[in-house]
């Protein structure tokens, strides 16, 4: 059969004209800001003082605050439709041409541009000494900015300079095309982070001087609680963006990552929404999440015409958070937080397993159940303690010995590490086969195949996590899986037709237990890799192989062990320290409300004293 593969895309790192201009864009964008910035605060421009006094009328919080909201919202919602179009186009159709060639890069930058330039309008906007709020940080003389602020910008920052570093890393280590690269996360997990910081300055500004001149604004205070409610919707949409392989149905991963992912979000977000927001809290931010998420994959993929996918309910998690909250847990926050981790971890797990099994591409099988409960128990347990951590926080009421919260976020990071550590730890069989026997269907225009395959006796136990044939990256909304059907000990069949040809890259994917593995099917010819075609023969038989070597075709798995290694580190100490971030302003905020609840209690006493 003639398949000659299509004209593909250099591989390697963008074209030396794209850096350039990506550069000197962001060196224009950077002057602009600088300018108004610099304008501002030397009372040369009156226009960001004036927004901020308009915004402050409608919403009751100080400019500081109300502007940065305006910009996370709007770079959230932007950045977010940009993130799952491009996975969809990447899903579809490979790598870029170059990241100006990719329109949803242009909606990432800008999501990102906006996320920085909100936690640095909260840090210019203050001006002539003016102090914002009462955990704010001293920056000059006259110059105070709050730390929630502070930390935005650091995570608009972070992102930021993953697109670069993305850059640098391609040309290093080669392509990979997926979302769990270490600077890929960089982008995701500085904009998701960022929806904690736009909390904690939400509460900053409770304690501001224009927060409590703005008398009795019924309208300003309903426009408040709205927000702070949709924030924690935000913020389990930021925590959900690293499970979007699974929702494509493309997840490179074994699958026991899928439940611990959702119970962490869930915990973590569900948990500090209902202590601190109060009653339906939880049950608004996941509908919050499923009405976001739902437009967002309408758009990507009925609208845009890229692949489709689907996205967890945590409806039932919610609601069991509110459940419990109905008993005198709620009183004792920590306990509250582990109990409700508990519960999501097992009966909430068991809820989404039933709607994954519905909706998603692959069920939760028995194969991974039990090693999925033992990774998303004490992982939501973990995010359910952090999520308590968090309202103490926003209320002024960590815990006195500082040791109790650090020792619980530290544990918990230490296993959500160790869960993932295991979850990545998958073998690959030794000398094992899979032997094809190819039907040819379709048109010369669009080749499909149905097959047979028959693997090494023994390989595949009787309930395996998945039996599956992937074709991707085929043009288009260009991804087709299916579950083939058992017809003997060691050998299986497609139901439905798959596509191969062109730049289709069809494999046989096997997940049982541990195991992680696949063969290829075909593959395209790729110059760029020198990579030749591996073309569908009526009958081959194929060795099975890391799936990685497939999947990743673009990657160069040939490099320095140590270099590689480095680069991890860095990325992993630079997460580390946005998470430090959050864990220090909190404990800064809460601080500082302590501190004013002592000194107000402090004024009632004396003024309760007898008259003279």
């Amino acid at each position: 059969m003639d398949l000659r593969a299509e004209e593909v895309a250099p591989v390697g790192g963008a074209a030396l004209d794209q850096v350039l201009g990506l550069s000197v864009g962001a060196a224009v964008v950077t002057a602009i800001l600088l300018g108004i910035a610099w304008g501002h605060r030397t009372h040369r421009i009156q226009w960001f003082q004036r927004l901020g006094d308009s915004l402050q009328a409608r919403t009751g919080e100080p400019g500081w605050s109300s502007i940065p909201a305006l910009f996370v919202a709007s770079s959230l919602v932007v950045a977010l439709l940009g993130f799952l179009w491009d996975v969809s186009l990447h899903a579809g159709r490979g790598r870029d041409e170059g990241p100006l060639a990719n329109p949803a890069h242009y909606l990432i930058l800008y999501g990102l541009f906006a996320l920085f330039i909100a936690g640095m309008s909260a840090i210019v906007y203050p001006r002539d000494g003016m102090k914002p709020g009462i955990a704010s940080v001293r920056i000059t003389r006259k110059w105070y900015a709050p730390v929630a602020g502070i930390y935005i910008a650091a995570c608009g920052l972070y992102a930021l300079i993953g697109f670069p570093l993305d850059d640098v890393w391609h040309r290093l280590f080669g392509q990979d095309v997926t979302l769990w690269g270490p600077t890929h996360l960089m982008l995701i997990g500085g904009a998701g982070l960022s929806t904690a910081g736009i909390i904690l300055l939400h509460r900053e500004a409770e304690f501001s001087d224009e927060w409590k001149g703005r008398g009795d604004n019924h309208a300003a205070n309903v426009m408040h609680k709205l927000t702070l409610a949709m924030a924690f919707g935000g913020l389990l949409i930021g925590l959900s963006v690293f499970q979007a392989e699974f929702d494509f149905g493309i997840a490179q991963f074994r699958m026991v990552f899928a439940p611990m992912m959702i119970a962490a979000a869930a915990a973590l977000t569900l948990i500090a929404a209902r202590l601190y927001a109060g009653p339906g809290a939880a049950l608004f931010a996941a509908f919050f999440f499923v009405i976001v998420r739902g437009v967002v994959a309408f758009i990507v993929g009925d609208v845009f015409g890229q692949a489709s996918h689907v996205f967890p309910l945590y409806l039932g998690s919610a609601l069991l958070i509110e459940l419990l909250a109905l008993s005198r847990l709620k009183d004792r926050p920590l306990l509250f937080g582990a109990v409700g981790g508990l519960l999501i971890g097992t009966v909430g797990t068991v809820v989404e397993k039933l709607w994954n099994d519905a909706v998603f591409q692959f069920p939760w099988t028995s194969d991974m159940w039990l090693e999925g409960l033992l990774m998303a128990v004490p992982v939501a347990i973990g995010a359910g303690l952090c999520g308590a951590l968090f309202h103490l926080g926003l209320n002024g009421r960590l815990p006195a010995n500082r040791w109790v919260g650090r020792t619980i976020v530290t544990l918990s990071i230490l296993v959500t590490g160790g869960a993932v550590a295991n979850g990545l730890a998958a073998t690959v069989p030794d000398d094992a086969q899979a032997t094809f026997e190819i039907t040819e269907t379709g048109t010369r225009d669009n080749p499909e195949i149905l097959f047979d395959v028959t693997v090494s006796e023994g390989l595949i136990d009787d309930d395996p996590t998945w039996v599956q044939v992937t074709a991707w990256q085929g043009g288009g909304a260009g991804v087709v899986t299916q579950q083939l059907e058992r017809t003997g000990p060691n050998s299986w069949t497609t139901t439905e037709p798959v596509p191969i040809g062109g730049n289709w890259k069809t494999l046989l994917r096997v997940q049982d237990g541990r195991m992680l593995t696949a063969a290829p099917i075909y593959l395209p010819a790729d110059p760029a890799i020198d990579a030749e075609e591996v073309p569908a023969s009526a009958e081959v038989t194929r060795d099975f192989v890391p799936e990685i070597e497939i999947l990743q075709r673009e990657r160069d798995l040939d490099t320095t062990p140590v270099l590689w290694s480095i680069a991890n580190a860095v990325v992993l100490i630079c997460s580390l320290a946005i998470l430090a971030g959050i864990c220090a302003s909190v404990a800064r905020v809460s601080g500082a409300i302590a501190r004013e609840g002592e000194r107000r209690r402090a004024g009632d006493t004396v003024g309760a004293g007898p008259k003279p």
